[in-house]
């Protein structure tokens, strides 16, 4: 199915085709006949689906641009709104179809302006119920979308929604899409919806085909070595790494910066122009490593990163699909990383079996690994780069006092430097030991833990095995390690 079977506007479907989109997801698949048609509509479905076009690419369709608010989308969080008000004006520009974003944190003034230029809104519900009880604003949505509606019930704002809805037009086609459908949302949906179509995507659909997803088994003791040995060998162009608490955030990104890289944070606690101005940098490729919590795992979309890191495994398996759903994005692969102590390899299995996906065990790279998979894309750079007069005028004034081989072993020396590769040598456990915890994990032998009298002198060293996958992903790689931001495999 390509999206040209939807017949949407021809301006809508320019915009389609600008953005490089050619067969629709699952949900979009789905859900996008259904909304054309009129239908209220229940979808199930995880972030990094697609469903910012799900629900954005027909309404807009069936909008009439008459200088109105025809639309409204209603979010968890500021940094969705943001993101989603970004990707619909860019569906819709071509249509002279505008975006505003409401939002907490921000004067009332500037928004009210925009909303009165607006075709659609995107709100959060604290300031948008804030705006319609005190008659700020006055608008008559003939679309609503409730986006992540199991976040917003988490998050407390049910009362919110409900009283907004009390605001808003009787006569509307209404969506609601969430990743869970809890009791509450169910009701919830009983009460705003009429006579609503469904759509589910089942759990061999949610977890994104495109990305393929590694864990390693380390000690508490090694998250940090590990993640930077796995940084400095799979030298990602943009990634995200997740942590479960904010004071964990800070840490990392100190620890982070002090190791050389271009990084920087996202927790509940910054101020929302501070947030903006990361994420935007982010973006714009100021920063390659983003340390976040997972208040931005439902709201960052950045089409080119390809690597996410769980530094530690989240808490459910909901939480990992958000999280591993920012790569892999816009038909583009993606690596998801997720770093686990012995004692959490049960949890690994079960959401194994929630998301109904596999996982593979591979074992953190060596230093002289690392120190090879850098030599191997230096050569590659080195093989492309194009000669110049001037690198040519250089090496003649050179050898006027050296010889050729002296000038290749001299820069060799200082290559050699720059790229060389700190740390012990072995960090985690290796695979004989690895499938050996599980193996006592999947008896529930000791809680799961079952490593304390596991002898790791039987595995380590040089006759650490590896998976069997491992050399091939391994050795495919090196022909993208030698971006100039990282100067051959080094940090900038």
């Amino acid at each position: 199915m390509k999206f040209t079977d939807f017949n949407l506007k021809p301006e809508i479907q320019a915009a389609v085709d600008e953005a490089g989109f050619k067969e629709p997801s699952p949900v979009q698949k789905d859900a996008i006949p259904l909304v054309l048609e009129g239908h209220d509509l229940i979808a199930q479905a995880q972030t990094g689906t697609g469903k910012t076009a799900a629900f954005g690419l027909p309404i807009m369709s069936m909008m009439k641009g008459d200088g109105s608010v025809e639309g409204l989308v209603i979010v968890p969080t500021r940094e969705l709104a943001m993101q989603v008000s970004d990707e619909l004006f860019r569906f819709g520009k071509s249509a002279g179809l505008k975006t505003a974003t409401v939002y907490g944190g921000t004067a009332y003034g500037k928004q009210i302006e925009r909303i009165k230029q607006a075709s659609i809104v995107v709100a959060t519900p604290g300031r948008l119920q804030d705006l319609l009880q005190s008659g700020k604003i006055k608008i008559n949505p003939h679309f609503i979308v409730l986006d992540e509606a199991d976040e917003m019930l988490d998050m407390g704002f049910l009362d919110e929604i409900k009283n907004i809805f009390t605001f808003l037009p009787k006569e509307r086609q209404t969506l609601m899409f969430s990743a869970t459908m809890p009791n509450a949302i169910r009701k919830l949906a009983e009460q705003i919806l009429k006579n609503p179509k469904t759509v589910s995507i089942t759990k061999s659909e949610t977890t994104n085909t495109n990305i393929t997803q590694f864990y390693y088994v380390v000690q508490e003791r090694e998250r940090d070595d590990a993640l930077v040995r796995l940084i400095d060998y799979k030298n990602p162009q943009k990634c995200i790494i997740f942590c479960r608490m904010k004071k964990e955030v800070d840490r990392l990104v100190a620890h982070m910066t002090a190791q050389g890289f271009k990084v920087s944070g996202l927790h509940g606690d910054m101020e929302q122009k501070q947030r903006e101005v990361t994420i935007r940098a982010f973006k714009q490729g100021g920063i390659d490593i983003f340390i976040a919590t997972d208040v931005a795992a439902r709201g960052l979309d950045v089409n080119d990163v390809t690597h996410v890191f769980n530094y530690h495994i989240p808490f459910d398996s909901e939480s990992y699909v958000h999280r591993i759903g920012r790569t892999g994005r816009g038909g583009k692969s993606g690596e998801a990383i997720t770093l686990v102590s012995p004692n959490e390899l049960r949890t690994i299995k079960r959401i194994e079996k929630d998301v109904g996906t596999k996982m593979t065990t591979q074992v953190i790279p060596t230093r002289m690994e690392v120190q090879n998979n850098r030599n191997d894309a230096l050569i590659t750079k080195i093989a492309e780069t194009q000669i110049t007069d001037k690198a040519i005028e250089l090496v003649k004034t050179l050898q006027h006092d050296l010889d050729i081989v002296t000038i290749a072993h001299l820069l060799a020396s200082m290559v050699q430097n720059e790229i060389s590769v700190k740390g012990k040598d072995n960090i985690g456990l290796g695979l004989e030991e690895i499938e050996l915890l599980i193996e006592r994990a999947m008896q529930n032998r000791g809680g799961g833990g079952g490593g304390r009298n596991r002898g790791r002198g039987n595995y380590r060293g040089g006759n650490r095995r590896r998976n069997s996958n491992s050399g091939g992903e391994r050795n495919g790689r090196h022909g993208r390690n030698g971006r100039n931001s990282r100067n051959g495999g080094g940090r900038s």
